[in-house]
């Protein structure tokens, strides 16, 4: 099917992002008393905004607050992190610059912050694959996936009916916010157990974004 809109998430999708994330988000919770593995962190974070991590700490540990400056302090060691570990996902730059190339429209739409999407996408080179007004942050909808609000909102201001987007996402929450908001969406399989990414909904699976142009009908 062609597609009139393809909306990519960013972590695990473009940048390889998941795995340096959820390990220091998994430690800095386990300092804090909450002994978090980074399977646990996989398995309750990926995919979904940075006020997901207060609620489960909360709904877990009798109302537990995280101290003041947690986001804050998280963001600078996994930008830390950044400087020497972030690359792009394999065949992404050249999937971007394809799609580019054929104008066919795009854009990203994260659960993660402006400042650490950008911090990504800067790390990586990708930054310039990107215009501004095409990047989209949970921030700018108060709410992250697996609510539909981010993919709509995206579709919304792209003047795009939803029921035209594809996206491509790595996480269980990703998919079930695109089927929530009408999309189709292809499951990325690097990080997430296919069967996860199936039964939550997803039309259907890749394993490499060299798989992507055939999915579009580009010849």
């Amino acid at each position: 099917m062609a597609y009139d809109l393809v909306i990519f998430d960013n972590d695990g999708v473009l940048v390889d992002s998941e795995p340096l994330s959820n390990r220091l988000l998994a430690e800095y919770l386990t300092e804090l008393g909450y002994p978090t593995t980074i399977e646990d962190s996989y398995r309750d974070f990926m995919g979904t905004a940075a006020h997901r991590v207060h609620d489960v700490i909360a709904e877990r540990y009798d109302g537990a607050q995280l101290p003041d400056g947690f986001d804050e302090l998280f963001h600078a060691r996994v930008f830390a992190g950044f400087g020497t570990e972030l690359s792009a996902v394999a065949g992404a730059e050249a999937l971007l610059a394809e799609l580019r190339r054929r104008s066919v429209p795009y854009c990203l739409a994260s659960s993660a912050h402006h400042r650490w999407i950008r911090t990504a996408l800067d790390v990586t080179g990708l930054r310039g694959h990107h215009p501004e007004e095409r990047i989209f942050s949970a921030q700018d909808v108060g709410v992250g996936k697996p609510a539909p609000d981010l993919f709509l909102h995206a579709a919304r201001t792209l003047g795009v009916d939803p029921a035209r987007c594809l996206v491509l996402e790595d996480s269980v929450n990703g998919v079930l916010a695109a089927r929530a908001a009408g999309m189709d969406v292809y499951g990325y399989t690097a990080l997430t157990d296919p069967a996860k990414l199936t039964a939550a909904g997803a039309t259907g699976l890749i394993a490499d974004l060299a798989e992507v142009p055939a999915l579009l009908e580009l010849p």
